[in-house]
């Protein structure tokens, strides 16, 4: 593993990012709204996720959608840590209840 991976799980708000992204894709902004902080910093999370290869970005008109990559190991790994993480496990169950809220 690099150390930018490294370096992108040891931030709680980037782990926290990842559990949101465990069961769909979201918009910088629905993201950035589960937070208490400045559109900057979530942003600059994003980046590290995003450069570690732990995240994937698409732009659509005026949004960026982000999901987990599928193909990092590192994620594969997390989604089991996730199921069983008193902090993650709750936010990995509200990302797929959202997801089926919304039918997908």
């Amino acid at each position: 593993m690099s150390d930018k991976i490294f370096e992108a799980l040891a931030s709680s708000p980037r782990r926290q990012i990842l559990a949101y992204l465990s069961e769909q894709e979201l918009p910088a902004g629905d993201i950035a709204a589960r937070f208490a902080m400045s559109a900057p910093s979530i942003s600059r999370h994003l980046s590290v996720l995003e450069n570690a290869g732990l995240i994937t970005g698409e732009r659509r008109g005026q949004y960026v959608v982000y999901r987990l990559n599928p193909d990092n190991l590192v994620n594969t790994l997390s989604q089991f840590a996730m199921t069983v993480c008193p902090v993650a496990g709750p936010l990995k169950r509200e990302s797929k209840a959202a997801k089926k809220a919304k039918g997908v």
